[in-house]
């Protein structure tokens, strides 16, 4: 992110995927070509063992299925 020398960050999230609720934005990360890459998202659904965000908060459409997992990880194929 730009200008964020002074370790300042504009997203509070949860890391502890045994507190997740509806409403938490969390890190994710995505398999594939865009391993390595930090994605933000919105939990919409959590289950025992896996959630489901929302990888573009203006798009309902765009809720994919992560790992239930201090980082979700979601399969590349569900976000492209």
């Amino acid at each position: 992110m730009q200008n964020m020398a002074d370790g300042s960050c504009p997203f509070e999230f949860n890391f502890d995927p045994a507190t997740f609720k509806v409403g938490d934005v969390v890190s994710y990360r995505v398999t594939g070509s865009l391993a390595g890459f930090p994605f933000v998202g919105e939990l919409v659904e959590v289950h025992d063992d896996h959630v489901i965000l929302l990888s573009e908060p203006d798009k309902p459409e765009s809720r994919v299925r992560g790992s239930r997992e201090s980082r979700p990880l979601v399969e590349e194929a569900d976000v492209l």
